[in-house]
């Protein structure tokens, strides 16, 4: 599993497109995002990301992500 730290820029495909972004920080423990659950827990982590270009908040699985430069 890949692994992400804080301030680290990634990239995710939605509907939209690509997305890039920062992570804010590794989610372990559930958690609610806009009214959506966050199921994430020490065994199936989540990574808290925000959208460079809305600022939106969103928990990705570390599959969903990938690093960018």
């Amino acid at each position: 599993m890949t692994q992400f730290k804080k301030g680290d820029k990634v990239a995710w495909d939605s509907s939209q497109g690509e997305v890039k972004g920062t992570v804010e920080r590794k989610l372990t423990s559930e958690i609610h995002i806009k009214k959506h659950k966050v199921a994430a827990s020490r065994d199936n982590p989540e990574y808290l990301v925000k959208s460079d270009k809305t600022g939106a908040e969103a928990a990705h699985r570390p599959a969903e992500l990938r690093k960018r430069s």
